[in-house]
């Protein structure tokens, strides 16, 4: 059996879809289960040779060449030789597993016999491509992964604990960079403003002297350097910043004693390799969009938040609500 997963992106979401593929894996070691993705989020599922503990290989999509230059002679050729790449491997299953309209598109573009979906994807346009459109079942996107690539696969999945792939020059480099233990990591991204617990409450949860870590770092990933200079200024020394690549993120993170962050990618990676975290939430359900995984979390919502899941600037009225002492009292019961 030759499956394929389409998941393109973001890093959370890829880290939410992968406890139900190692299901997959485990249930059936021997067939072939092969991803598309995004190029930036392949860190996750294979390493630098190409290989991962959970898919045989990777499909690149470069989304963002196509975003950028949708009409260039350079998408044409990305968008023709990713079809031909999908086409030469004959699936006889493409579950997507994004439920939008491009993610529909490439499952399609795969040839497969069969085509896979929610019968209520994210954009609803999605559905008209899929051959097999099931309907969503559970809670947590997890949950409901699991339960769409089962029914896909005629099996029933339970979400298992991941294993992501180890760089060797990632591991070093973070090795390098780790200055002493325990080491907290402060995450203040996240997909959009809404979700942007303020960066001076992150540099005073650095400040504090009673968390008794001996290392502070700032997570600058792509387009939040702005904002982690912002919380290392305000941490007045305390915390410093650190930008890294996705190998390189999940090799620190593997020496991480502590974590806080929002909604976010590294929240969730974090959740994934059992770092204890204390996650901060806004306009996003913690029921539906949480951390997942077997490390010690926990999750802080004020109730006034209102689950929008609006894509605004703007920081989440009840997010904002959440006080310094609130998640500092949550860090120390996890230390």
């Amino acid at each position: 059996m030759k499956v394929l997963i389409v998941r393109v992106g973001a890093m959370g979401d890829v880290l939410h879809t992968l406890p139900a593929v190692a299901a997959l894996r485990l249930a059936h070691p021997d067939w072939q289960i092969d991803w598309v993705v995004d190029p930036r989020w392949a860190p996750l599922l294979v390493d630098r040779e190409g290989n991962g503990p959970i898919v045989h290989r990777v499909h690149l999509a470069e989304t963002r060449l196509w975003s950028k230059s949708p009409a260039s002679l350079a998408t044409l050729r990305s968008i023709l030789g990713l079809r031909r790449a999908l086409r030469s491997e004959r699936y006889d299953l493409t579950v997507d597993m994004q439920g939008t309209l491009r993610s529909a598109v490439i499952g399609w573009m795969s040839g497969a016999p069969q085509l896979a979906g929610y019968n209520d994807p994210r954009e609803s346009l999605a559905a008209r491509f899929y051959s097999r459109r099931l309907t969503r079942r559970g809670t947590h996107v997890v949950e409901q992964g699991a339960a769409l690539l089962g029914e896909a696969c005629g099996l029933t999945l339970e979400p298992v604990d991941i294993t992501l792939p180890s760089d060797t020059r990632a591991e070093a480099w973070a090795e390098q960079e780790v200055r002493s233990r325990p080491l907290l990591m402060l995450a203040p991204g996240g997909g959009w403003g809404a979700k942007h617990w303020p960066a001076e409450r992150f540099g005073e949860v650095a400040r504090e002297t009673l968390l008794r870590v001996s290392d502070c770092v700032v997570n600058a990933g792509s387009g939040n350097t702005s904002l982690a200079a912002q919380v290392a200024a305000a941490s007045n020394g305390a915390a410093r910043v650190v930008a890294c690549d996705i190998a390189q993120l999940a090799a620190l993170m593997r020496r991480c004693d502590l974590f806080l962050g929002g909604d976010s990618g590294p929240t969730h990676l974090a959740a994934a390799q059992a770092v204890p975290l204390v996650a901060l939430f806004g306009p996003t359900d913690p029921a539906r969009n949480g951390p997942w995984g077997p490390g010690a979390k926990i999750v802080l919502r004020d109730p006034a938040s209102v689950t929008s899941y609006r894509h605004v600037d703007t920081i989440d009225p009840g997010l904002a609500n959440i006080p310094v002492n609130a998640v500092v009292d949550a860090l120390k019961r996890l230390i």
